[in-house]
């Protein structure tokens, strides 16, 4: 899946498989001491009907649960131009009243936010932007999640603290577990026999388990 340059609605996925697949990258990658470290968190995480991400540098992007079937994406990369087009873009031009329009006016008045995207109904919309625009960041920030094949490469790393001499390799057969995650394949059970083949420490069981109890079904 492409996303263009400004991004496009169309140009990502459902967001229950947006989820599932953030989700998943999430779980895996689930510490305990990173848990304290609150808004100076980087990676990829969960909070109560949120998914998050920062990479402490040029990204940062939050997908929010807003009800059955409405979802909220916004966030910023380095390569969006909103934030110095002239004249300013409304980036919540048309946006539906579910929006936590309080957060996103806070993060526009602080010149932190490049994009917004709202999903309902099971299709992604956002604000007009003129012809002028070149770039919302969308691409930069998202298309990890939106291309299976760069959401594969994410999970590469996972569980590489992993130093038992017996353990399988763990990118492989983690990365099998993106074709479960859109169907809650991703289970308590899953993740104990994921942990359980590893006997130095090299995944966080307990934060795992956490983690995937606040992602919950993804269409919730």
């Amino acid at each position: 899946m492409t996303i263009h340059r400004p991004g496009l609605p169309g140009d990502l996925p459902p967001a229950e498989l947006l989820w599932a697949r953030w989700a998943l990258v999430a779980v895996l990658e689930a510490d305990t001491e990173a848990e304290g470290r609150g808004v100076h968190r980087t990676g990829h995480w969960i909070t109560p009907d949120a998914l998050h991400l920062d990479d402490c540098g040029c990204t940062w992007w939050t997908l929010a649960r807003r009800g059955e079937g409405r979802y909220v994406l916004y966030g910023e990369d380095e390569s969006s131009g909103v934030k110095w087009h002239e004249p300013r873009i409304d980036l919540l031009a048309g946006g539906p009243d579910w929006l936590p329009y309080e957060t996103l006016r806070s993060l526009l008045e602080g010149w932190e936010l490049g994009c917004v995207y709202w999903y309902e109904n099971g299709a992604w919309a956002r604000a007009p932007y003129p012809q002028t625009l070149d770039d919302d960041g969308l691409d930069c920030g998202l298309s990890r999640f939106a291309e299976p094949e760069r959401a594969r490469r994410l999970l590469d790393g996972a569980g590489e603290d992993c130093e038992c001499a017996d353990c399988p390799e763990p990118g492989p057969a983690v990365a099998d577990l993106l074709d479960a995650a859109p169907g809650h394949g991703l289970t308590p059970q899953t993740l104990r026999s994921l942990a359980g083949a590893c006997t130095c420490g090299g995944w966080d069981l307990p934060a795992m388990l956490r983690a995937l109890d606040l992602a919950g079904p993804a269409g919730a």
